[in-house]
């Protein structure tokens, strides 16, 4: 009796749930007054449509760089084999922050160890030590003379060094750059969701 009175009453009390008494405390977070929030909400539209315009901004410069770069590819090499030719290799002291560059990279010359041989660097001094291979064995007089150097140092130029290093390792960078501009594409897609609801809501929220 009582179990079917229950079920029979069970609906009565889901569409007409009690009210809380006059004493019961509200869990409710205060709202902002009215101008406040619509304020911050027109400042949160704009200010996220200005991230995604920054956004769009930084791709398209990234999608031209991109291009350029593929394009002209060809006309880089020979920009940085000129570079090479006509800025390292000549002015090379062992001292200055391009030669240090030269000193890093596993190798010797701009094509090979001959490149050498044609700067004022190596009347003096031979060729640079950081081109030996094993720095225990080369020593200074060995660098300086043409017949005994070539058997102590690296027989690769750095030229073709930096260009196999981008070829082989093309795929990565365009994946990795790939992974960027998707993340800043749905970065630009969700602020220009979020302008249009916080928009389109917020006469609702004054």
């Amino acid at each position: 009796m009582g179990k079917s009175m229950l079920v029979r009453t069970s609906p009565l009390i889901t569409e007409n749930p009690p009210t809380p008494p006059h004493g019961h405390i509200r869990t409710e977070p205060p709202s902002l007054p009215s101008p406040v929030r619509c304020f911050s909400t027109r400042r949160g539209a704009h200010g996220c449509l200005l991230y995604a315009m920054f956004l769009s901004l930084v791709f398209l410069a990234e999608l031209v760089a991109g291009i350029s770069g593929f394009v002209f590819r060809h006309e880089i090499k020979g920009t940085f084999l000129r570079t090479y030719n006509e800025v390292a290799a000549p002015d090379y002291n062992a001292k200055d922050r391009k030669s240090l560059i030269v000193d890093t990279l596993r190798c010797c010359g701009v094509l090979n160890y001959t490149s050498w041989f044609s700067s004022v660097y190596f009347p003096t001094n031979g060729i640079p030590p950081s081109c030996c291979i094993n720095t225990s064995d080369c020593s200074s007089s060995d660098l300086r003379n043409a017949t005994i150097a070539p058997s102590k140092v690296h027989q690769q130029g750095c030229y073709e060094l930096v260009t196999s290093f981008i070829e082989t390792n093309m795929g990565i960078i365009a994946g990795v750059t790939f992974g960027i501009a998707f993340s800043q594409l749905i970065g630009m897609l969700l602020a220009c969701c979020l302008s249009r609801f916080i928009t389109a809501n917020q006469y609702e929220m004054v």
